[in-house]
């Protein structure tokens, strides 16, 4: 049976390959056809997933699409992209441009390779170990999480969290204290994993089952798009009580989606409103791609505050959707899609030298001064560590102006950012900028559950 299976894909590795030569990919990028945007023109032949990849590349590139205009009905794929930069200017720099041509053209290095299929979305590393967490969201959950790993000795390096509807997930990105590197010793990763999933349980064994999946690095895929799948399998998007009354105190205003058929075209019509954001496109198309629809034809307009997206699908067997069951899951879906990265309350920005225990340190202040992290990426880089929380308190409002006042005088007035939102606490003079990064503020282990020493 290995031998039919590797041979198979072998075969159809080399008729993409002769398909790619036969018509290989055309990129035409034009800054002079538009005032105000870049257009980028995409041909190439089809093959299901093609749309995800060259949004992928844009958004990695932090490109905002404006408009979109998308057709791959039959063997082709024609799209065609109007962007700007994260500045809302055109796309001038011909690093960027050349990144662009070079992944989305005919170079063999670029994602319509078919050498690349298989590693789309693969990052490959032997410097950390991922953890991928998916359980109840709770206040202080986060803080929780992260004095476990400091106490067995694993630093997060780089992390991204996600709340919505009661849940949570993260994707975590861990070293050892010691040697900086990836944590291998099988003893020690179960046990992580087990003292991580009581935490996800808040030690009561009654809780509903959560997962802690500790991997090696070859198996990660780009840590949205993982994020989405750990959010659908916890089925995030199922109507849950109080949904309504809760989606508005938290400030998530309900995205309009509709399904509905075109019998006589065989197609199923999706039509998208909503407020527009960053990434926006990337998280319905990943939902489509991922719940296998084909993307036949897309229509997208995002020139103002909000977000029009229209889409034309079917199923791989060329059927639309077929059930009324079946449209009801594909809104709640692509609705849940939209609103996992909607960031919820104030917006602080961290950035200082990075150590081990310094997540650890930032989020017990937050929890014991009672707020709670609703979404949270943490990055390091050339050893700063540059982290983004959104916070609100425990209660689920806004964050009361004093209260993030003292938590900046404790971590440093220059270290923690406000940003965004009408907290704006003013500096005081007693405070001391750096009171954070010097030790000013001792370190405490978080005792909880039995699972970390006084």
């Amino acid at each position: 049976m290995d031998v039919c299976l590797s041979y198979s894909y072998q075969m159809d590795d080399e008729i993409a390959k002769f398909i790619k030569r036969v018509n290989p990919p055309r990129v035409s990028i034009d800054n002079d056809v538009c005032k105000n945007v870049t257009v980028i023109k995409v041909d190439s032949a089809n093959k299901h997933g093609i749309l995800l990849e060259v949004v992928q590349v844009l958004t990695d590139l932090n490109l905002t699409i404006k408009k979109a205009y998308i057709s791959s009905d039959g063997g082709w794929f024609m799209d065609v992209f109007n962007v700007t930069d994260q500045d809302g200017n055109k796309v001038t720099d011909e690093i960027v441009l050349e990144y662009i041509r070079k992944s989305l053209g005919p170079d063999e290095s670029s994602c319509f390779s078919p050498s690349m299929r298989s590693s789309i979305g693969v990052k490959q590393s032997v410097d950390f170990t991922v953890i991928e967490l998916t359980g109840t969201d709770r206040p202080g959950l986060l803080s929780e999480l992260c004095a476990v790993l400091m106490d067995l000795q694993c630093n997060v390096v780089n992390a991204e969290i996600w709340t919505h509807r009661a849940k949570a997930a993260a994707v975590l990105q861990v070293t050892d204290e010691e040697t900086c590197s990836a944590v291998t010793d099988p003893e020690r990763l179960s046990k992580i994993r087990k003292l991580l999933g009581y935490v996800l349980t808040g030690g009561n064994r009654r809780s509903r089952e959560p997962k802690t999946t500790v991997s090696s690095p070859l198996n990660e895929t780009y840590t949205d798009r993982k994020l989405h799948q750990l959010m659908f399998a916890d089925r995030d998007y199922d109507e849950w009580e109080n949904n309504v009354d809760d989606e508005d105190k938290s400030g998530r205003v309900v995205p309009d989606v509709d399904v509905s058929n075109l019998h006589d075209l065989d197609y199923s019509i999706v039509m998208i409103k909503c407020k527009d954001r960053p990434k926006l496109l990337f998280d319905t198309v990943f939902t489509l791609t991922d719940m296998k629809y084909v993307v036949s034809h897309a229509s997208i307009d995002a020139e103002g505050p909000e977000a029009y997206q229209e889409y034309y699908i079917r199923h791989a067997d060329g059927s639309p959707v077929k059930s009324e069951a079946e449209r009801q899951r594909v809104i709640k879906c692509l609705k849940a899609a939209i609103q996992r990265r909607v960031s919820e309350g104030l917006k602080l920005e961290l950035c200082t030298s990075d150590r081990v225990g310094l997540l650890s340190d930032v989020t017990r202040i937050f929890r014991e001064n009672s707020l709670t992290v609703t979404r949270a990426e943490v990055k390091t880089k050339g050893g700063k560590a540059l982290n983004t929380f959104y916070v609100r308190d425990a209660s689920g409002y806004q964050v009361d102006a004093k209260t993030i006042e003292s938590i900046r005088q404790v971590i440093g007035q220059t270290i923690l950012q406000v940003k965004g939102g009408n907290t704006d606490p003013k500096p005081s003079s007693q405070e001391s900028p750096t009171g954070f990064l010097f030790g000013v503020f001792k370190s405490r282990s978080f005792v909880n559950f039995g699972l970390i020493r006084s």
